[in-house]
């Protein structure tokens, strides 16, 4: 008999995301359907992660870095296919959230039926630093309570029958579009100014010691780019955005259904992707979930 749901992330030198992600996928589901695919095999991480299904892989920033490690993904993905219903995939800053008023995430993802993989609608999640002094602990939601719409992080991340997931996880070779209400995928990239900025330090040195000892280029995310980093006017921004009342999604979503059509001759599916610029207010019941 084949168990519901296994949850497959990559991690390194991320300790708070990982905590975060331990504690609330392992609350969800245990601790012993998680996968953590421990890059440069950290004692941090098997730490963090014990009582987990931790797979060790060498330190290594090949220049094809996201191309091997969405092959991992895919290959662990469709692997595990065959003892667990439903497999969850993502960035150890991604967390499949339920809306308490329509369901949990087992309950929401079990009524979509058999559908080949579902995206939860996606959503990021913003630090206003002018109006949220408060760190994200022992919460994150709650002391953070500003999203935007962010279709790039609607993402196909939920797998049940066999599929095929792009770079990055963008994208997917179904052809069916399935984003049940009351589902979000939350990107937490942006939550804390402080976090994000001991983040991007710690990645700008990594990238700097590979250039310095390789020379080579590396295809990993551009966020790892010292050269690509403005962080007081990343922030700035967010406080100028326009805030919009409510939290109702329903015409981003048929926006997306209807934009769905294939991706080039890439074998995968798309909608179209604009950049909303509008800030929401997460409605007090998601408060404390994360």
């Amino acid at each position: 008999m084949q168990s519901d749901f296994a949850v497959i992330t990559m991690v390194r030198d991320d300790d708070f995301f990982l905590q975060k992600w331990v504690a609330y996928y392992g609350g969800l589901f245990g601790r012993r359907a998680l996968y953590v695919v421990n890059h440069g095999d950290e004692a941090a991480v098997n730490e963090i992660a014990a009582g987990c299904n931790i797979i060790a892989i060498p330190n290594d920033h090949h220049r094809n870095f996201d191309m091997r490690r969405w092959r991992l993904f895919n290959h662990l993905q469709n692997g595990l296919r065959a003892y667990f219903n439903h497999i969850i995939v993502g960035d150890v800053d991604e967390f499949v959230v339920a809306d308490p008023q329509v369901g949990t995430v087992p309950e929401i993802v079990r009524k979509a039926g058999k559908v080949d993989v579902i995206t939860p609608f996606g959503l990021e999640v913003l630090h206003l630093t002018d109006r949220e002094p408060d760190a994200p602990n022992p919460h994150i939601l709650g002391p953070r309570r500003f999203v935007q719409v962010q279709p790039h992080y609607a993402k196909p991340c939920i797998v049940r029958n066999p599929t095929k997931l792009s770079r990055g996880g963008h994208f997917a070779d179904s052809d069916t579009l399935a984003m049940p209400d009351g589902l979000y995928l939350l990107h937490m990239k942006y939550c804390d100014a402080a976090l994000y900025a001991d983040t991007m330090n710690r990645r700008n040195a990594t990238v700097s010691n590979i250039r310095a000892s390789e020379g080579q280029r590396i295809m990993i995310g551009r966020h790892w780019f010292p050269e690509a980093r403005k962080d007081d006017a990343t922030f700035q921004g967010f406080q100028a955005r326009p805030q919009v009342d409510g939290f109702d999604f329903s015409q981003h979503k048929a926006a997306m259904q209807a934009s769905w059509q294939p991706r080039e001759t890439t074998g995968f599916y798309q909608f179209d992707r604009p950049d909303p610029q509008e800030v929401y207010t997460l409605p007090e019941r998601f408060f404390g979930i994360l």
